[in-house]
């Protein structure tokens, strides 16, 4: 045993060696490995950073939350747009029937949007997001307040002209001064802030607090009209606890179907739909550029396997005299095998290993100058070195098999 690692060592000097010596054929062999592994651990950094950003941003919107629709969230060709033309939109009377009748609901809420112009003083902002809402809404979604409350149950009901800003809502109109207390002005009225939500950017769903308004709904039904399309009036309905999302759907459905009167056979004039649904969504699409990502990839590996075994082939035929000399001194044929397996391995290895660096850096440089946080993850730099291997495994054992099958008085006489 100890015999055997000693010359499983020697081969593996006897590889670094070989590529030492011959640095500009080594430097590019590896172009080939490296372009490969960059472009397929490029695009699983990307896809990886995403789905996680991604799946953060869905899970702040609940796992145990159903959303009650005009319109169900579906990706496809398939879907039936033409069906849902004529649905009406859900109302505050059906919201009311959720929280009588439901068994299985532990909150439910009301939304609805606008896009209008904030101002205070001389400054404005155009196109706010206006979120109009009940007061269970925190209850049921995630809402983060860095400074200042939010809606009591009395502001609420009673419709106060009270607000909840966003962070870039407050630096734009207030700059540094404090914005709890102050008055914004939205559809012409005046309201008094109340609340500064807390700084989070853009979410990879286009999500954005920071640029939002929230006022609550009995306040805004009367300057807008929440009944409309255009408002996209939501409910929200959060399930208790063990209880799941099928059987807090199936509630809803008949309560929903009641409430519109609707006759056995009619189909559903409304959408109940679930974060679930856009994970599905996106992993269709993920799957979809991993794929593409090895095809790729592939090419430029597969034209890099080519390259090392090329680049073998020569190195035997070059030391086929001194594979004569080590076999004729008692040189094994494993011995030889490993020599030249050794080599490859390494050589698709470097090329691997540069190939993560550039994509760490890439990473770093995307991370750096934008939004966007693409991480290198440990799977995908084990990813990258595991397809090095096989690749210098594959494409070196055809020449390193040849070398250690070589007859030692043939070789020795070969370059004679």
């Amino acid at each position: 045993m100890i015999l055997f690692a000693k010359l499983l060592r020697e081969s593996y000097l006897f590889a670094i060696n070989s590529l030492w010596v011959n640095k500009l054929r080594t430097i590019l062999s590896l172009l080939g490995i490296t372009i490969g592994i960059f472009s397929i651990i490029s695009v699983f950094t990307v896809v990886d950073s995403m789905e996680k950003e991604i799946r953060t941003s869905i899970e702040s919107l609940g796992n145990n939350v159903l959303f009650v629709q005009k319109w169900p969230w579906s990706f496809g060709s398939d879907y039936a747009w033409w069906k849902y033309m004529n649905r009406p939109v859900p109302k505050l009377d059906d919201m009311e029937a959720i929280k009588k009748k439901s068994m299985a609901t532990d909150e439910v809420s009301f939304m609805a949007s606008a896009v209008k112009t904030v101002e205070y003083s001389n400054n404005s902002i155009e196109s706010v997001p206006i979120i109009a809402v009940t007061y269970s809404y925190d209850k049921c979604m995630m809402v983060d307040i860095s400074e200042g409350r939010y809606f009591t149950e009395l502001e609420s009901f009673s419709g106060k002209n009270v607000a909840i800003v966003g962070s870039y809502i407050a630096e734009n109109l207030y700059g540094d001064k404090d914005p709890i207390g102050k008055e914004i002005e939205i559809f012409g009225r005046k309201q008094i802030i109340i609340g500064l939500l807390k700084k989070k950017g853009e979410s990879m769903i286009g999500d954005n607090p920071d640029k939002q308004v929230m006022l609550p709904v009995n306040y805004v039904r009367g300057l807008m009209d929440i009944r409309s399309e255009s408002a996209d009036p939501t409910i929200i309905v959060k399930a208790k606890k063990n209880v799941s999302n099928e059987e807090l759907k199936d509630e809803l459905t008949g309560i929903i179907r009641s409430e519109h009167r609707l006759k056995p056979l009619a189909e559903d004039d409304f959408a109940i739909n679930e974060t679930s649904l856009i994970t599905q969504g996106f992993d269709s699409l993920f799957a979809v550029i991993s794929v593409v990502g090895w095809i790729i990839g592939g090419f430029s590996i597969l034209v890099g396997g080519f390259g090392i075994a090329n680049i073998m082939f020569v190195s035997v035929k070059e030391r086929t005299s001194i594979i004569g000399i080590q076999k004729s001194l008692g040189a094994k044929k494993y011995f030889i095998l490993f020599e030249f397996l050794f080599e490859a391995v390494i050589l698709s290895l470097i090329g691997g290993m540069v190939g993560l660096l550039l994509v760490y850096l890439g990473t770093f440089i995307v991370s750096m100058i934008s939004s966007l946080n693409f991480t290198l993850d440990m799977g995908n730099i084990l990813r990258g070195l595991i397809t090095s291997g096989i690749i210098g495994i594959v494409s070196g054992f055809i020449p390193a098999w040849k070398a250690a099958g070589l007859n030692p008085v043939d070789a020795i006489r070969a370059n004679q």
